[in-house]
């Protein structure tokens, strides 16, 4: 044996999720009688009870989705914009937005769950929500990435004095540290789920739960009103797609982010990489370019019109950056917001891949923000609250500064891409910035070095950060490094070979011929596959 993760497949349907309750919360839908949307509903909704530091209903995302019945892509867009009551002329530097009240963005996940469930699912939502609601009541063990998430933000969260009483009652029962096989039992978070499932999402946008949580919000000294909770409102748009290696590769459009990760596969597929040594300098030196280049024209035209989206996609402008990637010449250049950042924490998100035998693919990327959001827990509900305002942009001067009302460009790219008019591969990645990097490195290990899915995501991949610098999961040959270096990049190795600042991907793939599914998950997180 290898040592590694099996390669899961099934004819039935399959569900690639960040744990395995949660995995196994779609694949129960599935052998119900649900389809791929009430699956994915399902498990996000039990990701919220067994990852309560990486996503949840109070959190936002985004989802892309091959509709059988339609024989057409779809995104669902639910990314709320900037809440009108946000103060942003109170703020200047982002570290100011990374915890509490202001940090509150308006919670879109629940609206794209009920949404998605209504318009192509067949369940209802107490349904849909009975896995979670069992997982939250009943409890379950920590997991090795979940215990040592509680073990890391605890004492953070605990020098957030305002925030940790509440924070701690629901997460650290009796005040013992949660660790490995620590039992975490939410009966609030069952309570508020059940309370959902039987009135439906109004019950949180314009109802009693939804006061509650502006009234706890507003007692921290927050803005947010019952009129942004109102406003939330999940959108289906069309999607943005390229053409790479054969494939027509398909993610939401902006104000989503994920045009730099279709960008900078643009520039690549104009390369021979499969012609390179796998791993080695040539190769990764071309990909860590064509990364960076499409960094700095993401932070450079944020949120770009139809037009000038076409134009930085056209063969002329990727022709002149694919020349850039050629010339040898170092490349400095930011790769997260307008003014280079220092590092920060990768992000708290998750994403999930589901198939069924109806022919329907989805894959949905849903986040806090950070290590448990805001870090703001409503009291009596469960309810962990996002600091998704932390990636607006607030730094004077800068052209892509926020504004109440203002659409939120979120660093998300739940990818489906196709193949001769048929849904093939479904494949998404949490990690801030980072997904727009890592998912194109997984691309490339599977289809240009024609790695299978569950060794691709296995692969070793990188991290690029500002200026130059780049770093690199410490199974790459130091040798490699080195030359890396010589090169121009400012690339050091971790230490460690698996780190969750390169991701957490799930992903499907779909070999029409034979009609199987084929499932892979990320050994840097506690990812899993399961089937029905």
């Amino acid at each position: 044996m290898t040592g590694r993760r099996p390669t899961i497949t099934s004819r039935h349907g399959i569900v690639a999720a960040a744990h395995p309750l949660a995995a196994q919360a779609g694949a129960r839908l599935l052998a119900q009688g649900g389809n791929a949307f009430d699956a994915a509903a399902a498990t996000t909704a039990a990701l919220n009870v067994v990852e309560p530091f990486m996503s949840g209903l109070a959190g936002l995302g985004l989802a892309t989705m091959w509709v059988g019945a339609e024989k057409r892509v779809r995104v669902l867009d639910f990314v709320p914009p900037i809440p009108a009551s946000f103060p942003a002329e109170r703020f200047s530097q982002r570290a100011e937005l990374e915890r509490g009240p202001f940090a509150i963005g308006a919670p879109g996940n629940l609206a794209g769950w009920c949404e998605l469930v209504k318009t192509y699912g067949r369940k209802s939502l107490p349904e849909i929500f009975a896995p979670a609601i069992a997982l939250a009541r009943d409890g379950f063990a920590l997991a090795e990435f979940g215990a040592s998430e509680f073990t890391e933000q605890a004492p953070i969260l605990q020098g957030h004095g305002a925030l940790y009483p509440a924070w701690a009652k629901t997460y650290q029962p009796g005040g013992k540290p949660m660790g490995l096989g620590s039992l975490l039992v939410q009966p609030d978070l069952a309570l508020t789920l059940s309370e959902i499932a039987e009135k439906g999402p109004e019950h949180f946008y314009r109802g009693a739960l939804g006061e509650r949580v502006v009234a706890h919000i507003q007692s921290l000294g927050g803005t947010m009103t019952m009129a942004d909770l109102a406003a939330v409102k999940a959108v289906w748009r069309e999607p943005l797609a390229v053409s790479y290696r054969g494939l027509n590769v398909n993610v939401p459009p902006p104000p989503c982010e994920g045009f730099q990760f279709l960008l900078t596969l643009r520039i690549l597929d104009g390369l021979d990489l499969a012609g390179l040594s796998k791993d080695g300098p040539e190769h990764l030196d071309l990909v860590y370019r064509a990364i960076r280049l499409a960094a700095g024209e993401r932070i450079a035209h944020n949120n770009p019109s139809a037009g000038k989206l076409a134009e930085m996609l056209s063969d002329d402008a990727v022709a002149a950056l694919r020349r850039r990637v050629l010339d040898g010449e170092p490349i400095t250049g930011p790769t997260e917001q307008w003014v280079p950042q220092d590092r920060e924490d990768p992000a708290h998100t998750t994403s999930l891949s589901i198939a069924d035998n109806e022919g329907n693919l989805i894959c949905l990327t849903q986040s806090l923000g950070s290590p448990f959001g805001s870090g703001v827990v409503v009291p009596g509900t469960g309810l962990t609250l996002n600091n998704f305002l932390y990636w607006a942009d607030v730094q004077p001067g800068s052209p892509n500064r926020s504004k109440p009302g203002d659409a939120l460009p979120i660093c998300m790219a739940p990818s489906l891409s196709t193949r001769d008019g048929k849904p093939v591969l479904a494949l998404g990645t949490p990690g801030s910035y980072g997904i727009l990097q890592t998912q194109v490195q997984a691309m490339v290990q599977h289809l240009d070095f024609g790695l299978p899915l569950q060794l691709a995501i296995e692969a070793p991949r990188a991290r690029l950060w500002d200026g130059r610098l780049v770093e690199i999961e410490n199974r790459i040959a130091p040798e490699t490094v080195a030359e890396l270096v010589r090169r121009g990049h400012e690339a050091r190795t971790f230490d460690t070979g698996w780190t969750m600042r390169c991701g957490g991907m799930q992903a499907v793939s779909i070999d029409p011929a034979r009609g199987l599914f084929t499932g892979a998950a990320d050994p840097r997180r506690d990812g899993y596959v399961a089937t029905p």
